[in-house]
């Protein structure tokens, strides 16, 4: 048995080089995968339903990978559409497909996987004891589902079902990164193992090249290995960043979660063909006594505006860290006596990060900085966009005048690089969910349509 996948791009609008995608192309690959997806940017694209990358953008590396679709005759399936996978997600991706299929004069079956979830299913599921904890998932009450937005993650399952149904084009919401480039080979009978390896090794692209990058790789996988080659000139391939990958999103780099089992690349190896090409054996895959489905959700939780300054000034950037606490002390007192009572200073949050003293790492920066000088991001964060805008003004106002003991009267403390300083942000969302959906059939939580174009 050879297979070849052909994977153009970690993350579908991210571009890639059109040269490079052409030598995956003349390979004759016998599927186009691409992710369109993460949680890696935040829970604003799953709580607001907004895709991180452009309309444009997306359109550009869907006009390609369609029309390769198109010249070779096999599918393309595209996962986690709309960043987040949300059913609007697939929806704006499928517009964009249609209205690409027209302007090219494409014809193909078009699947759409919906994962959304309902609140009342997902209570179902709660009160039957079958919605588990991740690591470090926060904690959920039956009530948790009925606030914003929740996602089911998908393994290979329903996009088979897509494929066997006659599908060309399959747009699929929340997926699991590897199902993608695992569905067809599981069905065409390859080895577990090593699929799941190599869907792992190519979801994220030339992520894994030298030097990492947004074009593709191509695998071809065969009886007891599996080649991946790198597309894009003037990039390579080496073991070491190969094996690496399976360290990215991964505590353990030996032992994967899918839906169904675990990837165990405990006795993998990997070998260099040349300086494009890493051969890989030895993966197992090791199926679950029972199926899960991740979940993940967002919900909206307050409104920001941010400011952002500057000070060069040592006096000031010594006295700093002590006078925060204190200005935010004031600006309790000031809420009160603005709002006149109607705004709870408990319900606004006020931060100041100091970058350049330790901002990124905060408490667990090892060890103690010294700036000549700082970066003072202000977030104030409230209930609604207008009350985190009025406070902010004189947050601003008083954060450019602080009182400074080593001085004697009135000194700038911050510098604004803009006029007016405060910029609205929006709307705040957090995640909600780190959880499983236990004891499911691979497809229940999913729901697909077709139509021919």
């Amino acid at each position: 048995m050879e297979l070849r996948i052909l994977a153009p791009t970690g993350a579908l609008g991210a571009g890639f080089d059109s040269a490079a995608f052409a030598r995956g192309v003349a390979a004759r690959p016998d599927v186009i995968a691409c992710d369109a997806g993460s949680t890696d940017s935040g829970p604003a694209a799953l709580g607001s339903g907004t895709p991180k990358l452009s309309a444009q953008a997306v359109t550009r590396d869907l006009r390609i990978l369609l029309r390769a679709r198109d010249e070779l005759g096999v599918p393309l399936i595209i996962g986690s559409c709309g960043t987040s996978g949300r059913d609007v997600g697939v929806d704006r991706v499928a517009g964009l497909v249609r209205s690409i299929a027209a302007d090219e004069g494409l014809h193909f079956k078009l699947g759409l996987i919906y994962s959304d979830q309902p609140a009342a299913r997902l209570q179902d599921l709660y009160d039957a004891g079958r919605i588990q904890p991740l690591a470090n998932a926060p904690a959920i009450d039956r009530e948790s589902f009925a606030r914003g937005h929740t996602v089911a993650m998908m393994g290979v399952e329903p996009i088979q079902d897509a494929l066997r149904d006659g599908c060309e084009v399959v747009l699929a919401g929340r997926a699991s990164d590897t199902a993608l480039f695992a569905a067809l080979p599981h069905m065409r009978g390859a080895d577990p193992g090593l699929t799941w390896h190599m869907a792992k090794t190519v979801e994220c692209g030339a992520a894994c090249a030298v030097p990492p990058s947004a074009n593709g790789l191509l695998a071809t996988l065969r009886d007891d290995h599996f080649d991946v080659t790198t597309l894009a000139p003037d990039t390579r391939l080496t073991p070491r960043s190969v094996a690496a990958h399976t360290l990215y999103e991964n505590a353990d780099p030996f032992h994967i979660a899918e839906p169904s089992g675990v990837l165990d690349t405990t006795e993998a190896t990997y070998e260099a063909v040349d300086d494009r090409t890493v051969r890989v054996r030895g993966a197992r895959y090791l199926p679950s006594d029972g199926y899960t489905n991740k979940l993940e959700g967002a919900e909206l939780v307050g409104y920001q505006t941010i400011a952002i300054g500057g000070v060069r000034d040592r006096v000031v950037i010594d006295t700093l860290p002590k006078l925060l606490p204190l200005a935010k002390q004031y600006f309790d007192a000031k809420i009160r006596d603005v709002f006149d009572g109607t705004v709870d200073p408990a319900d606004i949050d006020i931060d100041y990060r100091l970058y350049g003293a330790g901002a990124v790492l905060a408490a667990t920066e090892p060890d103690p900085l010294d700036p000549r000088e700082l970066g003072v991001l202000i977030t104030v964060t409230a209930p609604d966009q207008a009350t985190a805008h009025a406070i902010a003004t004189f947050v601003t106002h008083a954060s450019s005048h602080l009182p400074i003991a080593e001085y004697d009267g009135l000194v700038s403390t911050l510098a604004y690089p803009y006029s007016p300083p405060e910029t609205d942000r929006g709307p705040l969302y957090r995640f909600t969910l780190n959880h499983v959906a236990t004891g499911v059939t691979p497809t229940e939580l999913f729901r697909t349509t077709t139509q021919e174009l």
